[in-house]
C-alpha cells in the first residue's frame, strides 16, 4: 500500500499538481489498450531526469512498485499496474532537444510523440523511419520500450536500428549514459537491454537517434485480389526477385470492409486480398519498380492494380491503413490483437491457419499484416458483455500464436510481449533461458519494482528441463 504520507513526499518532489490520488485520475490509467485492467495507487509526472531519479530513489526505499508508462496506446497490457503502486507518466518530459541534420542525429525526451518528430524533421528533408500506426499518439519512450515497427520496417528496420544514445534512470535512481552520438562506443552494447524491455530494467529520460533522408519521391500500388492466397504469395514473390518497397501491406476483405465503414479511403470492400505497396527512390527508378511488382502481380492473378502519385492520392491511403484500429473499434469497441510473426515464405500458410481457428472458435477475425516482413495482425472481435465470446477470443490468440511458433517464427513483431503473451513466452523459450532473462533482470532491478509482472513469466521452481540437443 501507497501511504499518504508518502504520496506528500512525491508532492513535495514534483509539485502537488503533477501528483494524483483521486479515484477518478487512477481509474484513467488502470488500462491501455487491451482488455486488460489493474489500479494503480499514485500518478506522477516528473517533467525532468532529476525528478525522474527522485521519484526513483523514493519508491526504491520504500520498495513500491511503479509501471513507466507514455500514451498508453500499447497493444499487449505492458503498463497495466498490475501491482498497484505508482504509475510515472512521462508524456510530460516531450521536448525535441537538438535536431542535428549534419550529423543525422535528433536528441528527444521520452514523452515526444512519434509524429511530432516526423513532423518537424521532414521539413528538414529527413524522417525517422519507424512509424508505428499509432504515431499520432505513441511516444518515443513508448516505441523504445516496445522495439515498434511499423509498415516502413520492411526497408528501413525497427526501433533498434535508430537509437544511437540513451539516457537512463536505474531502479535505484541511478542515472546512466548508454551510448551516445557516436556510430561506435567502446564497451557491452547495453542499450540493446533496454531497447525492447517493456520498462522492466530502467527508465528512458532522453533518446539521440538516428535520422535518415526523406526519399526523392514515393508512389502507392493498390493491388486487388481475388484471393487472400494470391496476394500473400505475390509478396514472397515481390521479395524473392529482389524488390524491397518502402512498406508492403497486406488487408483481407473483413479489414477493407471496416477500414470503409469509418474512412472512405477507397479500398475495395469485394476482395479476399489487397496490397498496399509503397515504391521509394529517384523519381526514374519508381517507373521500373512499378512495371516489375505489377508483371509479379498479375502472375498471381491480380484483378485490378491501381496508382497514387499525388500527396492527397497517397495520403487518403495511407489514412485507411494508419486508421484501421481506430476504424475496428467504431464498429467492435474489444477486440484481442495478436502480433506473431512468421517467415515470408510462410504468409499463406499462416493466414489459412488463422482462417481454421476462427471458424474453429467461431469468432470473427480481420486480417492486416506487415506483409514483406512476416508480421501478422489478426484481429480478434469479441462482445465485451460475453464471456463466452470473450474467453473464445483468447483461446484463438493462443492458437494462433502457436501456430506462428510452429512455423519458425516468434511472439511478436512490435507490440512487446507484456501481459498478453505471457504464458506463451514458455512455449517460444526453455527453462534456461528464461531464467537467463531472470538473471539480467536482477542485476538492473533486485528488488523487482521496475513494471512487474511483465515480460517474463515466473521463475520455475526445482532444476530447469534437460537442455536440447543442437542440431548436426
Amino acid at each position: 500500500m501507497v501511504k499518504e504520507s508518502f504520496i506528500k513526499e512525491l508532492a513535495k518532489i514534483l509539485g502537488r499538481e503533477n501528483v494524483l490520488s483521486a479515484r477518478k485520475d487512477l481509474l484513467a490509467y488502470s488500462y491501455d489498450s487491451t482488455p486488460e485492467r489493474g489500479m494503480p495507487e499514485v500518478i506522477v509526472f516528473p517533467r525532468s531526469t532529476a525528478q525522474v531519479s527522485a521519484v526513483m530513489k523514493a519508491v526504491h526505499r520504500e520498495k513500491i512498485p511503479v509501471v513507466p508508462r507514455g500514451a498508453g496506446t500499447n497493444l499487449s497490457g505492458g503498463t497495466i499496474p498490475t501491482s498497484g503502486g505508482v504509475v510515472l507518466e512521462l508524456s510530460r518530459m516531450n521536448r525535441i532537444l537538438e535536431i542535428d541534420s549534419a550529423n543525422r542525429r535528433a536528441t528527444v525526451e521520452p514523452g515526444v510523440v512519434n509524429l511530432d518528430l516526423q513532423n518537424a524533421l521532414a521539413p528538414l528533408g529527413f524522417v525517422f523511419p519507424p512509424d508505428p500506426a499509432s504515431q499520432k499518439s505513441s511516444t518515443l519512450g513508448g516505441n523504445v520500450g516496445e522495439n515498434a515497427g511499423g509498415p516502413h520496417c520492411l526497408k528501413y528496420g525497427v526501433t533498434s536500428k535508430y537509437v544511437c544514445g540513451m539516457e537512463i534512470v536505474l531502479a535505484d535512481g541511478e542515472i546512466v549514459e548508454l551510448g551516445g552520438s557516436a556510430e561506435d562506443t567502446p564497451g557491452y552494447d547495453l542499450r540493446a537491454l533496454l531497447i525492447g524491455a517493456e520498462g522492466i530494467l530502467g527508465i528512458v529520460t532522453r533518446l539521440v537517434l538516428n535520422i535518415v533522408p526523406l526519399p526523392e519521391t514515393s508512389w502507392i500500388l493498390l493491388a486487388v485480389f481475388e484471393t487472400l492466397e494470391d496476394a500473400s504469395q505475390a509478396v514472397s514473390d515481390i521479395i524473392s526477385a529482389g524488390i524491397i518497397p518502402g512498406a508492403l501491406e497486406l488487408m483481407d476483405k473483413t479489414s477493407c470492409w471496416v477500414i470503409e465503414q469509418s474512412i472512405s479511403a477507397g479500398y475495395p470492400t469485394d476482395a479476399e486480398g489487397v496490397l498496399l505497396i509503397e515504391l521509394e527512390g529517384l523519381g526514374d527508378s519508381l517507373d521500373r519498380q512499378a512495371k516489375d511488382i505489377s508483371e509479379i502481380c498479375r502472375k498471381n492473378k491480380m484483378r485490378e492494380l491501381r496508382l497514387a502519385k499525388t500527396t492527397d492520392e497517397k495520403a487518403v491511403l495511407w489514412q485507411g491503413r494508419r486508421g484501421f484500429f481506430g476504424a475496428v473499434a467504431r464498429i467492435c469497441p474489444q477486440y484481442v490483437v495478436m502480433d506473431g510473426t512468421v517467415p515470408r515464405n510462410m504468409i499463406v500458410p499462416a493466414l489459412r491457419k488463422v482462417g481454421e481457428v476462427a471458424e474453429k472458435y467461431k469468432v470473427t477475425i480481420a486480417n492486416v499484416a506487415h506483409a514483406g516482413d512476416g508480421n501478422l495482425h489478426p484481429l480478434i472481435l469479441f462482445d465485451v458483455n460475453s464471456e463466452k465470446e470473450k474467453k473464445a477470443a483468447k483461446e484463438a490468440g493462443k492458437v494462433i500464436l502457436k501456430v506462428c511458433l510452429d512455423m519458425g517464427g516468434t511472439l511478436t513483431g512490435e507490440h512487446g510481449i507484456g501481459l498478453e503473451k505471457l504464458p506463451t513466452m514458455k512455449a517460444m523459450f526453455r527453462p534456461a533461458d528464461l531464467a537467463a532473462m531472470h538473471r539480467v533482470k536482477s542485476v538492473f532491478d533486485p528488488d523487482s519494482i521496475l513494471n512487474p509482472g511483465k515480460l517474463l513469466p515466473p521463475e520455475e521452481d526445482g532444476p530447469h528441463h534437460e537442455e536440447k540437443e543442437a542440431p548436426a
